[in-house]
């Protein structure tokens, strides 16, 4: 029994410890291509502190102004002090807003959480249920109806739906609002937020739904015709058993992950839902930090979102080599 439990302890540090050195890697390296390129791309970071007084800045005030803010000497020894100021909890101050990053971002990283979250949610409930609905009903009337609808809309760019969206229901008909992600002084309102993340929601989950539901679709066309299937139409269960049951059930790890690898896409729409309908969170943060060479604010966004994108790959890994031992197998032996 000791022994057991030893070996059991044993297999799980290692196997823990190999995704953990995984996820520290790679957030190394995201961390370390973006300082370098950012850094690399044309503009004078100091503008976005000093704005237009750097232009009456002496040659001596403008080097110590990037000493104090940290801008001198080479990228790579810049590099290493930034990791140096992270790994101590440092993440430095924002050139434009003036206050540390994590100030900056705090309270707005709720917002785009909830919003991001909800419309992930949604999608795959829907994708999965339409996926399910037009495997039922293969090649009929409703089925064809759907997948020319998807596709269209999936092809519609969110932008333009997002600016057509506002419109319509908020200059003309005043039902929904246009912007931010609630009224001054309703922060804690629930029906309030629900109110204002209508619109961003709806351009999220029509730019999203037929790419997942046309590919669980397909994953799941590709189930019912297999031998099993059959066999158990021959026994006279129904296509909806079957379906629902057994073909669901087998393509669940695909689902999962998909899901796990959707994590950069969904969050991408939620940057670009911020942006057009003005809703205050790290997307709209992101752009405007690249856009003003903002560096501290834009790799603590890079780490943000670095964190999220690796950790939902691993996540729906582990998930899948549960449901599916023959994956652990597979990557054991590789």
């Amino acid at each position: 029994m000791e022994k057991r439990f030893i070996g059991f302890f044993y297999s799980a540090v290692t196997y823990f410890g190999k995704k953990l050195l995984i996820f520290l890697f790679m957030l190394f390296l995201l961390s370390t291509i973006v300082f370098y390129v950012s850094r690399l791309t044309p503009g004078d970071p100091l503008e976005a502190f000093y704005g237009g007084a750097t232009q009456s800045m002496t040659s001596e005030e403008l080097d110590a102004a990037r000493a104090r803010l940290g801008l001198e000497g080479s990228i790579t020894h810049q590099y290493a002090k930034w990791i140096n100021n992270v790994l101590r909890g440092d993440f430095g101050m924002s050139l434009r807003h003036k206050r540390p990053v994590l100030a900056v971002v705090r309270p707005l990283i709720g917002n785009t959480l909830i919003l991001g979250g909800t419309a992930y949610i949604l999608v795959f409930l829907l994708a999965t249920g339409l996926a399910l609905f037009c495997a039922r009903f293969e090649d009929s009337f409703l089925d064809w109806v759907i997948c020319k609808v998807g596709t269209a809309a999936y092809y519609i760019p969110a932008f333009w739906l997002g600016t057509v969206l506002v419109l319509l229901f908020s200059v003309n008909l005043k039902l929904l609002p246009s912007s931010g992600a609630y009224d001054i002084g309703k922060s804690g309102d629930i029906s309030n937020r629900i109110r204002h993340m209508i619109l961003p929601l709806t351009v999220m989950v029509a730019s999203h739904l037929w790419y997942y539901a046309y590919m669980i679709r397909n994953k799941l066309l590709d189930e019912v015709r297999r031998d099993y299937v059959l066999l158990a139409r021959s026994k006279g269960l129904g296509r909806t058993r079957i379906l629902f049951v057994h073909c669901l059930r087998n393509v669940f790890p695909t689902i999962v992950n998909i899901m796990a690898i959707s994590i950069p896409h969904v969050l991408s729409g939620t940057y670009i839902a911020e942006s057009v309908f003005n809703y205050p969170g790290i997307g709209s943060l992101a752009v405007s930090s690249a856009k003003y060479h903002d560096y501290n604010l834009l790799m603590l966004m890079v780490l943000i979102t670095g964190v999220l994108v690796i950790v939902s790959s691993l996540v729906g890994q582990m998930i899948n080599e549960r449901i599916d031992p023959r994956m652990k197998a597979r990557t054991e032996t590789d």
